[in-house]
């Protein structure tokens, strides 16, 4: 591997002790938020990311916490640079077409300035369960306008000189369902930059501004060079690679992705020219949602211990053309492609470079986020009375791959959020969980097994409002190198069938359903019997030898 050259008077024990220590920020200013959150799908599901930046933009650092979020993060960083912010601020966002993801994805970014000087910014992205809009959860599955799925935020100065702006948080929390829990969340997302920011300001007066901003340089340098390095092992050529999404919500017909991955040396550039044209419903996708899932792609076949900063990113560019599905232009709805979109993306990608590395890459997972919303208006005309968001995406099963069988039952792609636990649901919610289970035999066959996937049912003690976002509901999740696909998944209402897309109002007593699929398998089937038949063999030569 070639040794990066490291910038200013930094010696390579200095730099490897600030590399980890920006590292370290980023990693604890994500603790601070999920121990501050008051929701579930924060505090529980840990649905949320953290983030360095410096004074130019770039990112220095970040916890490893939700690849959708993170790749994507840069963009909300720019978005408030744009607006000349001061020492001292901190802005909210979360417009999809000015450096957001999706609306439930609020993002606040703070300045850092422990000197009256921008030295960098702090970043947290949270998903939070309501942020207005038609449907409980903000996520509906019909939505056809970004109007439709809530509260939309250019960016919004919330902290000026270090003081909270009353009137931008109480405009937010007028406009979202369960405002106490999203006050709650906000200030932990701010508590948590402050935590980094002081941080970051800590090192300032160690090191001195300059040796710091040397270190800035010197880790995206590192991270630049070793990745630079891997896609140089991988072979030059154009990869190409086709998936289909099963509709969006308006209707159920497929809607192609189409990835073009040219190798050169030591860059990398997908082109989705090919793919649909922006469509009515809510599976649109900012291009920089499709550019994470690009990012993940490209760490995940390299070195994924490469630590992650602009760096790993400078060598990657994506392309999409301008009016398509994975590059919208308002007011496209786009719930739907932050979160099952991306996922089809990873996978289109993913097949493309298994043509450039045969025997390294993977089955397809299960492909989806599985996500469900159920929810309640809140009662009367007190905006702080009760009233419920319940969010979750539902694991199910990894791919095998020429190591061995896949996960079972676990998040893949483009999230990395744990479940909420039955306790903590059962607590919070006015819900009963009646069944959660791996679902046996839903894994693809192959010489290695895929993981299976999950069975997860849950009845609703109120009347209430049901949003499923969901897909590999027809078409499997693919084996890899003779590997079976993996089962689809399945939704069900009282034990009756629904769309992958749907939102219904439903009575107490309704039991949603939600059977995630499998992953694929790898390999050939006949090896798996032929190695199970020798394991029998020699157990029954060993038990006779006994």
């Amino acid at each position: 591997m070639t040794t990066p050259t490291h910038s200013g008077d930094l010696d390579p024990v200095t730099l490897e002790i600030l590399r980890n220590r920006l590292e370290g920020i980023a990693e604890e200013m994500g603790q601070v938020l999920i121990r501050g959150a008051y929701s579930p799908n924060i505090k529980e599901r840990q649905d949320c990311s953290t983030a360095l930046f410096d004074a130019d933009g770039r990112m220095i650092a970040q916890a490893e916490h939700i690849p959708v979020h993170l790749g994507a993060m840069p963009e909300a960083v720019t978005a408030v640079r744009d607006r000349d912010p001061d020492p001292g601020d901190a802005y909210i966002l979360n417009d999809p077409f000015a450096g957001g993801t999706h609306l439930p994805d609020v993002t606040v970014v703070s300045t850092i300035a422990p000197a009256d000087e921008i030295i960098g910014y702090a970043v947290t992205r949270a998903h939070h369960a309501d942020v207005g809009g038609g449907t409980p959860g903000s996520m509906p599955a019909g939505a056809t306008e970004i109007y439709q799925e809530g509260l939309r935020i250019p960016g919004a100065r919330i902290v000026a000189d270090g003081e909270i702006d009353e009137d931008i948080l109480e405009f937010v929390l007028a406009n979202v369902r369960n405002p106490a829990e999203r006050r709650a969340d906000l200030r932990a997302q701010l508590a948590a930059n402050d935590r980094g920011g002081r941080r970051l300001g800590d090192l300032r007066d160690e090191y001195g501004r300059e040796r710091l901003e040397n270190a800035f340089d010197a880790v995206i340098d590192y991270s630049r060079a070793r990745i630079e390095t891997e896609i140089a092992d991988v072979p030059d050529g154009t990869y190409e690679a086709t998936d289909v999404l099963e509709g969006d919500g308006v209707s159920d017909g497929d809607i192609p992705i189409v990835a073009t991955v040219t190798v050169d040396g030591t860059s990398v550039a997908v082109d989705f020219a090919g793919t649909a044209a922006q469509v009515p419903g809510n599976m649109n996708a900012p291009l920089s949602v499709a550019t994470s899932a690009v990012y993940f792609v490209v760490r995940a076949v390299t070195d994924p211990e490469i630590q992650p900063n602009q760096g790993c990113y400078d060598p990657i560019e994506v392309t999409a053309p301008d009016g398509s599905l994975l590059n919208p232009t308002p007011p496209a709805a786009v719930v739907g492609g932050n979160v099952e979109t991306s996922q089809r993306v990873t996978d289109v990608v993913l097949t493309a470079f298994a043509e450039a590395l045969p025997g390294s890459v993977p089955a397809q997972g299960q492909g989806t986020m599985n996500n469900t919303i159920i929810g309640s208006q809140r009662d009367g005309g007190d905006r702080e009375a009760d009233g419920f968001t319940y969010y979750e995406t539902v694991g199910g099963g990894d791919g095998a791959s020429p190591e061995g069988d896949g996960m079972d039952g676990v998040q893949v792609g483009m999230t990395n959020t744990l479940n909420t636990p039955i306790e903590a649901l059962e607590t919070e919610y006015p819900l009963s969980v009646d069944r959660y289970a791996l679902r046996s035999g839903s894994g693809g066959d192959g010489q290695y097994r895929g993981g299976l996937g999950i069975e997860r049912s849950v009845t609703v003690e109120t009347d209430a409002v049901v949003s499923l976002l969901t897909e590999r509901r027809r078409n499997a999740p693919q084996g890899a190198a003779g590997g079976k696909p993996g089962a689809t998944g399945e939704n069900l209402i009282d034990g009756d069938p629904v769309p992958a897309k749907t939102t219904v109002e439903v009575d107490a007593g309704t039991t949603v359903t939600v059977r995630t699929p499998g992953g694929g398998g790898y390999g050939d089937p006949d090896e798996r019997a032929a190695a199970a038949r020798a394991r029998d063999r020699r157990d029954g030569k060993l038990r006779n030898d006994a």
